[in-house]
C-alpha cells in the first residue's frame, strides 16, 4: 500500500502560532514532534519507498528539512491550492506513475491526532484488504465524541462483517442543531477523511463525477480546476453500495482549535496546558502557550482561557470561542497583514 499524506493546510484557526508560512502541519502541538513528523511516524511501517507527501509548492523545504528520509520524487508539489478533491486526483495520478494501476492508496492528514498508533495500523490494513477485494471506497471513521460543526458526518447502516459498516449518506459540516440530532441518533460517525481505495478505482469515480479536474489534470491545467473538497465533489456523488466503513477508536482529533487541543492534552477539565514558564494563580482549564523561552507568563483568576503569544502576535480569548480565530484571521487577510 502507498500512503499520501496531505500536508499542504493552513490550519487558520490555530492563529498566531499556526500561520500561512508555517502552518500547523509544521508546528510541535501535541509532543516533542510536529504534527508532520508525528504523522510520518504512523506510517512508517510501510517503508519510506511507499509513503508520499502531497504539499503546497511552498512547503517543499519544511517538508525536507522535518522528514530528510523522503525523497524528493515522493514530494508531490501543488501548483495552487485547489482544495483536497484536486490534490488528490493529482496525487493519485502521479503515485499511479510509479506503482501499478491496481496498488491501493491512503490518504492521511498531516495535522490530525492519533493516539492509538497500534489499532490505526491494524485499521489501516483492513481497509487495504476491503479495497482490494471489492474496489470499494473506504473509510476509516471514528465515533462521535460531541456536536461538531466543523466536521463531515457520515450515516452508517448495518454491519457488512465484524469490523465493516454499510455505508448511508454524508453530510458535511452541519449546524448545530442538525449535528446534535447526528449525536442523539447513535447512526452517525465523524468523518476523517481518512480514506482507502485502489489507484484505478478513485480514478474511475473522477472520470464519471469530476471529469473537468480529471481531463485538465491530464493536460496539466492544475491552475484550472474547480476549487472543491473531495467530500463535495467525490463522496456525496458516489453510490452507497460503492462505499464501506471502517469504525475505529484510536484517539482521533483533527485539533482544529485550541479548545480541542486542551480537550485532547488536559487530563481533566480543570487542568491547565501551558508551555515554557506559567505561574497560574488561581487559573484553571486554560491553554497558555509563548514562543519566548525568557518570557513568564502569569494569570490570575482566569478560567478556561487561551493565551497565546508569539513575536509579532498576541491571542487571548475565551476557550469555548476559539473556533471564532479564524474571523481574526480573515479580518487581517482582508486588510493584508496575515503573514
Amino acid at each position: 500500500m502507498k500512503a499520501v499524506i496531505l500536508a499542504g493546510g493552513t490550519g487558520s484557526r490555530l492563529w498566531p502560532l499556526s500561520r500561512r508560512k508555517t502552518p500547523k502541519q509544521f508546528q510541535k502541538l501535541t509532543s516533542d514532534k510536529t504534527m508532520l513528523q508525528e504523522t510520518y511516524d504512523r506510517v512508517k511501517h510501510l517503508g519510506d519507498k511507499n509513503i508520499y507527501i502531497a504539499t503546497n509548492k511552498d512547503f517543499f523545504n519544511d517538508i525536507k528539512e522535518q522528514l530528510p528520509m523522503i525523497s524528493e520524487d515522493h514530494i508531490i508539489l501543488e501548483p495552487a491550492l485547489r482544495d483536497t478533491a484536486t490534490c488528490i486526483c493529482y496525487a493519485a495520478m502521479k503515485v499511479k506513475e510509479k506503482s501499478d494501476p491496481d496498488e491501493v492508496m491512503s490518504i492521511i492528514y498531516a495535522d490530525h491526532l492519533v493516539k492509538d498508533h497500534d489499532q490505526f495500523r491494524e485499521k489501516l490494513e483492513l481497509a487495504e484488504k476491503v479495497a482490494r477485494d471489492e474496489k470499494t471506497l473506504n473509510i476509516i471513521e471514528v465515533e462521535a465524541r460531541f456536536p461538531n460543526v466543523n466536521l463531515g458526518w457520515v450515516k452508517v447502516g448495518k454491519k457488512l462483517s465484524d469490523d465493516v459498516l454499510e455505508f448511508k449518506r454524508f453530510t458535511e459540516k452541519p449546524n448545530f442543531t442538525k449535528a446534535q440530532e447526528f449525536m442523539e441518533s447513535g447512526d452517525y460517525l465523524w468523518n476523517t477523511g481518512m480514506y482507502v481505495w485502489r489507484i484505478d478505482t478513485i480514478l474511475e469515480k473522477y472520470q464519471k463525477h469530476l471529469p473537468d479536474t480529471y481531463n485538465r489534470l491530464l493536460e496539466n491545467d492544475y491552475e484550472g480546476c474547480e476549487k472543491i473538497s473531495i467530500d463535495y465533489a467525490i463522496m456525496e456523488k458516489v453510490a452507497p453500495e460503492e462505499v464501506r466503513i471502517i469504525p475505529a477508536d484510536f484517539g482521533w482529533s483533527d485539533v482544529g482549535t485550541w479548545e480541542s487541543i486542551h480537550d485532547e492534552l488536559a487530563s481533566n477539565t480543570s487542568e491547565n496546558i501551558a508551555d515554557r514558564k506559567h505561574i497560574g494563580i488561581d487559573t484553571k482549564g486554560s491553554v497558555i502557550r509563548t514562543d519566548n523561552p525568557n518570557k513568564i507568563i502569569a494569570t490570575i483568576g482566569l478560567d478556561d482561557v487561551v493565551v497565546v503569544d508569539t513575536e509579532d502576535a498576541l491571542l487571548i480569548c475565551a476557550k469555548n470561542r476559539s473556533q471564532d480565530v479564524k474571523k481574526v484571521v480573515e479580518q487581517l487577510k482582508e486588510e493584508g497583514k496575515y503573514l
